[in-house]
């Protein structure tokens, strides 16, 4: 049988996980929160460009013969490859450079590949073997309408 001692080191213990388990829980709030705020604020810029694509799709529909629809052989290929900045995010990451990786090797062998990344992960993996035209690695530092506009 635990004797006196060892039950209140046990209940000390469990308050202090107690307490350490509600910290946690109030950070991640406020991570979520923020993540949140991100996304709203990133409404007018989502369906602005929901817009703009819906209207340049509707005039390519009904339009025969015009340049955009015509079927021309393909000689320069620009992958647009986007990433975060961080690594938190599982295989993300990995699975974005591979497939752009095999696109370039695979469907687009013998074409001029140009990269464009968005994303540090990315721009710092395929910088090595690849050419990159553009980076914008800051693209997720501060999502307001604003900076996105």
């Amino acid at each position: 049988m635990a004797n006196l001692k060892e039950i209140r080191n046990r209940i000390a213990s469990v308050k202090s996980t107690m307490q350490i388990t509600s910290a946690m829980k109030m950070v991640s709030a406020a991570k979520l929160k923020k993540a949140q705020d991100a996304i709203t604020a990133m409404r007018p810029y989502a369906n602005k460009l929901t817009e703009l694509l819906q209207n340049l799709s509707g005039s390519l529909d009904g339009d025969v013969g015009v340049k955009y629809t015509d079927a021309r052989e393909v000689n320069k290929v620009l992958i647009v490859s986007i990433t975060s900045n961080r690594g938190l995010c599982g295989a993300f990451n990995s699975n974005i450079i591979k497939e752009s990786v095999s696109l370039c090797h695979e469907t687009y062998n013998g074409k001029q590949v140009d990269y464009v990344t968005i994303g540090k992960k990315g721009n710092d993996i395929l910088g090595k073997k690849f050419s990159i035209v553009a980076n914008e690695s800051s693209g997720f530092d501060n999502l307001t309408y604003d900076n996105v506009a």
